[in-house]
């Protein structure tokens, strides 16, 4: 996979689903991107309550499908079946702070704990599949152990092709502001990630030597912007007309009752800081019905979508 200053859309849990892929992808055709970590144990063991478990991604372009856990044979058989659904490349995620993931379960972040199982997750990946595989990861455990660049030597031993890092240590979860440390002479290519937003963003990024940036939850409310970053495309004339477009994909994919609740953050990331956006989302939160939704969306933002 060539890097070459490529702007990726990071993965986002309950976010970066296919639905909200699919929008991105109006705007901007060639870009990088992550699904939502998935669990090796849900994907290889096919939980049908889990609709990640079942994508493919043939038509979606440059996709990278995100996997978590401990169990290297697991890990591995988990990127053989993504790898056999269409992903582009596999990334291991080395790099989730929330406790579920963290600390209960040993995944995400512990891997910057614990190196010996981190190499043997990678290698057992590497070897599974014929795709590039990468790591996201981030600074380190804390601030008294920042040991992320002892971690990307171990990577690049193992094969991974390339790392995405964010400028956070797990300790301070998604607060404080991201702080990247200029890129190391690494023969693999650095994604930087953490806080990017802007066009000044990126270059400052770049000008640290990084090979890409990654943007994560800039993107939420709009999912245009990688395509607006990249020169693909402009902001829409009427968000609105994508919102219903969203919506729509997201009650093909999960049906009415699931896909009603889950598009309520959407709707509020959407409408933030508009006039009499607080109204509008407690509106939204009270209704459960398909039609009364959409008219709601079309009167909000005087949208010319047919219901």
């Amino acid at each position: 996979m060539l890097i070459n200053k490529q702007i990726f859309g990071a993965p986002l849990a309950g976010v970066t689903d296919k639905p909200f892929r699919k929008i991105v992808r109006m705007f901007s055709p060639s870009a990088p991107l992550y699904t939502e970590m998935i669990s090796c144990h849900s994907l290889v063991e096919q939980h049908k309550n889990c609709l990640r478990n079942f994508d493919r991604y043939d038509d979606e372009g440059n996709i990278g499908a995100q996997i978590f856990g401990t169990n290297p044979n697991l890990m591995a058989d988990a990127a053989r079946i993504l790898q056999d659904s269409g992903a582009a490349w596999i990334d291991i995620n080395m790099g989730c702070p929330v406790p579920k993931v963290a600390t209960r379960s040993g995944a995400g972040a512990n891997l910057m704990r614990e190196h010996k199982l981190a190499e043997k997750i990678m290698t057992a990946v590497v070897k599974a599949v014929n795709i590039p595989v990468s790591i996201k990861t981030r600074l380190g455990w804390d601030e008294m152990h920042k040991d992320w660049q002892d971690l990307v030597s171990i990577a690049i031993d193992c094969g991974i092709s390339f790392v995405a890092l964010h400028g956070r240590t797990r300790a301070q979860l998604y607060l404080g502001k991201a702080e990247l440390p200029e890129k190391p002479n690494f023969p693999i290519p650095i994604i930087a990630n953490g806080d990017i937003k802007t066009k000044d963003d990126i270059k400052r990024a770049l000008k640290l030597g990084y090979d890409g940036t990654m943007l994560g939850r800039g993107m939420l409310g709009q999912p245009w912007i990688l395509g607006i970053l990249s020169d693909e495309t402009v902001k829409p004339k009427n968000v609105g007309d994508i919102v219903l477009t969203h919506l729509n994909h997201m009650l093909e994919y999960y049906g009415t009752k699931n896909a009603i609740q889950m598009f309520r953050k959407h709707v509020a990331w959407y409408s933030s800081g508009m006039p009499n956006s607080t109204e509008f989302r407690i509106k939204i939160n009270r209704i459960n019905d398909e039609i009364s939704l959409k008219t709601a969306i079309r009167e909000f933002w005087g949208c010319e979508f047919e219901i």
